[in-house]
């Protein structure tokens, strides 16, 4: 199963995403883990996306879309993968459609976690002031521009994938474990 998990930044993805790993056998790939550790080794990539990042930007499509179709053609995606943070644009849907369609590959589903800007923000807040390991776009300021870059950027992704019949809208807030049910029923598994 090829599937994609859409919504804002602290909607829950990751956290679903982990728990699907668990279950489908299939990896997690998170683009902001793979930029994260880009960042931190120092990386080409990792010097060019830093400051991005650090401003609340998204990274330009052109580096992300490398990255994402180096990590597919990783044996452990041979049955499947989970992609959490990518795509985040028209053009990198295009680019993942285009890269899926020549190794014979789809996107099976589109998730979206629908979560109000202010349930995020607190999210986030707490996930900053109680989280071991610090990320420097936790903060209320950096917040509010992800948001922003994710409601003018990412969420016209929501039509995209519906035109195409593959996006799932699920409400992202509540237990953890009432919003997994929703997505393993919103995915067939």
């Amino acid at each position: 199963m090829n599937l994609i998990l859409l919504g804002p930044p602290g909607a829950g993805k990751g956290t679903q995403a982990q728990r699907l790993v668990a279950d489908l056998g299939i990896p997690q790939i998170s683009t902001g883990e793979i930029l994260r550790a880009a960042v931190k080794n120092g990386t080409p990539l990792g010097k060019q996306a830093g400051p991005l990042m650090d401003a609340g930007k998204l990274v330009p499509d052109e580096l992300v879309v490398g990255i994402v179709d180096e990590r597919l053609k990783e044996k452990d995606c041979a049955r499947g993968f989970i992609l959490d943070g990518f795509p985040r644009t028209i053009p990198q849907a295009d680019a993942l459609a285009a890269k899926l369609k020549a190794s014979g590959k789809a996107i099976d589903h589109v998730v979206s976690l629908e979560v109000p800007d202010e349930v995020i923000i607190e999210r986030i807040k707490h996930r900053a002031a109680t989280s071991v390991e610090k990320r420097s776009d936790d903060t209320p300021e950096k917040a509010q521009a992800r948001l922003k870059a994710y409601a003018e950027q990412t969420a016209p992704l929501k039509s995209y994938y519906a035109k195409a019949g593959l996006l799932r809208t699920l409400n992202g807030v509540g237990a953890l474990d009432q919003v997994y049910a929703l997505i393993r029923k919103a995915i067939g598994a």
